[in-house]
């Protein structure tokens, strides 16, 4: 079951619609235009995530990380291996 559609009026500049009319089928124009809305909104979310959390992660909190992630890994691993083998 798909979800409920509204109409909805844009403008868009003439080269886009005019490409979107010579390759697209006119009952299916919605469609794509629908899913590239939704790609774009999904990639603008996306990256206000990033602005927002960029910088969250800090030096200090993690000094086990200081020299590269190599022997925190191999813990990590270790770890997880002798838990396994009981």
């Amino acid at each position: 079951m798909g979800s409920a559609t509204r109409q909805a009026n844009f403008l868009l500049p003439e080269e886009i619609l005019k490409d979107l009319k010579a390759s697209v089928p006119k009952r299916e124009q919605s469609k794509v235009v629908a899913e590239a809305l939704r790609k774009e909104l999904k990639r603008l979310k996306l990256q206000k995530v990033l602005n927002t959390s960029f910088g969250a992660w800090k030096e200090i909190d993690h000094p086990e990380l200081k020299k590269g992630t190599g022997d925190f890994i191999s813990k990590l691993r270790k770890s997880s291996r002798s838990k396994r083998a009981k």
